[in-house]
């Protein structure tokens, strides 16, 4: 029979406690999106050619504004009071940032990401893999569990918009970048096991009615995003009267 000595229980005790460390990753479909305010003209314009030709002309237009060099298919050219992607100077801007913008979004959506957590050695970027916590489980699928097997205890999401904020743009230009991948990835230190009861996840509806994950905390903490490694999947572009 093997004896445990006291100085032994006291390591097991204090690997338990910590620090340890969880790696957390959100992954699935997602992009980034620029909102624009537009003039009552350039909204006209684009919105009655999109309905004839689709989006093809204006993503062109908002991708290659900066440099002009564009690939029509139903256009010869942009009218002047339709270029709504020219500053104060007349030169044009990228689409990631633009005139008039009012926001500017990155991450996964709430409702088409998987989340990871690993347990990992320490909190550097290449730290190393100790046991898998939670494989690649559905983010609503996990809020639902949760509250589920914990009773009146819950992940807590917290929802805002950030639709109130612009009520004087009456018109809104939109480009997506659609993108499928990694959006967030994050190294928690604390003691004990991983609780995902002390999960936040903050969502914010943005302009177009889209639901996105845009940080994450544990334990009352922000979770630091080291960044994410996503791949484009084609972008989009619209325009509509917000009100």
């Amino acid at each position: 029979m093997t004896t445990v000595t006291n100085e032994q229980k006291e390591e097991l005790v204090d690997a338990i406690k910590g620090p340890r460390y969880y790696r957390i990753t959100v992954n699935g479909y997602g992009g980034e999106s620029s909102y624009m305010k537009i003039s009552q003209e350039a909204h006209d314009f684009w919105r009655d050619h999109k309905e004839q030709y689709g989006d093809h002309d204006l993503v062109q237009y908002m991708i290659n504004a900066e440099d002009e060099d564009y690939n029509f298919e139903d256009l010869e050219g942009v009218p002047s009071e339709a270029e709504f992607m020219k500053d104060e100077d007349g030169d044009g801007r990228p689409w990631y940032e633009p005139p008039n913008e009012l926001e500017h979004t990155y991450g996964a959506t709430y409702d088409s990401s998987w989340i990871s957590v690993d347990e990992v050695d320490d909190s550097d970027y290449n730290s190393a893999h100790v046991c898998e916590v939670i494989d690649r489980e559905e983010v609503t699928e996990l809020v639902d569990r949760v509250y589920e097997d914990s009773g009146d205890d819950y992940i807590e999401i917290n929802e805002y918009s950030c639709c109130d904020e612009h009520e004087d743009a009456e018109y809104i230009a939109q480009m997506y970048s659609s993108e499928k991948g990694t959006f967030f990835d994050g190294i928690v230190e604390t003691t004990g096991d991983f609780d995902p009861r002390k999960l936040k996840i903050h969502v914010v509806e943005y302009l177009n009615g889209e639901d996105t994950i845009v940080s994450i905390e544990y334990d009352g903490e922000e979770v630091d995003n080291m960044g994410g490694d996503t791949n484009g999947k084609g972008y989009f572009a619209d325009v509509w009267r917000a009100r």
